[in-house]
């Protein structure tokens, strides 16, 4: 079925963006695993090539261009090349849209030409040790002091938080009113008492730096607020949909490209005498397979569309993400048990994408939490 959702525009993007990943990213990627994190000359690399900042204003060095086709083109462009430890997404898909609505005109001038160029990394904290799906349980503080906030607590799980220069805490500012309390806060790099953890160890997304943050009375500028006091829970929900939306897209596009490897394969790889493709078992779990993956595409494409139009619902997108990645998980099992032991290889795509697949059905809020969210739009 053919795609209805690019134009030229968007296709002669996905030639920049494939051209960029073939030649940066591709070579280096597995000693970037090895590392554990990306070097930052990728990043400014990437921000030379026009792909950090297409969304922002012209006047702070972006493309100026607000439009989610181009950074689903991004994103499937990596999921393409296995580049699932390059935290673009965090920078392009998540904290643009925070900075783009809510950062002040002062703020933008501050942080914006830096966010396009890539000499800025942001992250965004919100998990912690003892909260994950429920943000209104967050312990971490922010303390009005004159002219500054003390921002004292912990943070785990921090996707690009050993690289980040700006962080936007999730923070209570009063802690006494539930969700009402809940504020905003950007911390910038060297700002004494943030201090950084360890890179943690993780069973897939190798390259991807994910660490814990510590905030030890950090004392923040007051300008660094992100929206209005109080209102950061309503930004979070505001902005979680295209976030869910993000993780639907790279699940959608990951279903795509183990399809392909795994249909390869199977036309290849001989037994009995016959490829094993040939056999009525793996045609019938692929065709189970490319029809739900079919599906799939045409629903996520579909809420890109709502999304620029501004109609995405908040249960369109926890639907779109549940499903896609609980589908991302049942595609890489079925795939890889299609491969026999070479897909218990690390040497073979399919391994490592049932590796990167796991945390799918995990971060963004989890498939349990987005079937509460759908299940209370319907009344239950």
């Amino acid at each position: 079925m053919e795609r209805q959702l690019f134009d030229a525009d968007h296709d002669a993007f996905r030639e920049t963006v494939r051209a960029f990943c073939d030649k940066a990213i591709v070579p280096h990627h597995d000693s970037w695993e090895d590392a554990g994190i990306v070097p930052r000359e990728l990043w400014t690399a990437a921000g030379a090539a026009g792909l950090l900042g297409f969304m922002m204003p012209e006047e702070f060095g972006g493309g100026g261009v607000r439009d989610f086709r181009f950074n689903t083109v991004l994103i499937e462009e990596l999921t393409r090349v296995r580049a699932s430890g390059v935290g673009f997404t965090i920078h392009t898909d998540i904290n643009s849209a925070y900075l783009l609505d809510y950062a002040t005109e002062e703020q933008k001038k501050r942080w914006l030409p830096a966010f396009c160029s890539g000499e800025t990394i942001t992250a965004i904290a919100m998990t912690e040790p003892g909260a994950g799906s429920d943000l209104q349980g967050i312990q971490t503080t922010a303390r009005r002091d004159g002219d500054h906030y003390v921002l004292n607590g912990q943070k785990t799980f921090i996707s690009n938080g050993i690289l980040a220069d700006l962080v936007i805490v999730v923070a209570k500012t009063d802690p006494d009113a539930g969700a009402q309390g809940i504020s905003l806060i950007v911390v910038e790099r060297g700002m004494p008492g943030f201090e950084r953890g360890r890179n943690l160890d993780k069973i897939g997304l190798k390259a991807q730096d994910t660490a814990e943050l510590f905030f030890d009375n950090v004392r923040v500028p007051a300008e660094n607020l992100l929206g209005e006091e109080g209102k950061g829970f309503v930004c979070l929900m505001e902005k979680l949909p295209q976030e869910r939306l993000t993780i639907a897209v790279v699940a959608a596009a990951a279903c795509e490209n183990m399809l392909d490897d795994t249909l390869r394969y199977v036309k290849d790889r001989k037994a009995f005498g016959r490829p094993i493709g040939s056999f009525q078992n793996s045609r019938f779990v692929l065709a189970e397979l490319a029809t739900e993956t079919q599906i799939a595409r045409v629903f996520v494409d579909r809420c890109v569309q709502e999304l620029n139009a501004g109609t995405l619902t908040v249960a369109e997108a926890a639907m779109a993400k549940w499903w896609t990645t609980e589908l991302q998980k049942k595609v890489v099992d079925r795939c890889l048990q299609l491969h026999g032991g070479y897909g218990f290889m690390t040497e073979y795509p399919i391994a490592k994408a049932y590796l990167d697949t796991r945390i799918q059905t995990i971060y963004g809020g989890t498939t349990e939490i987005m079937k509460e969210i759908i299940g209370r739009t319907m009344g239950i």
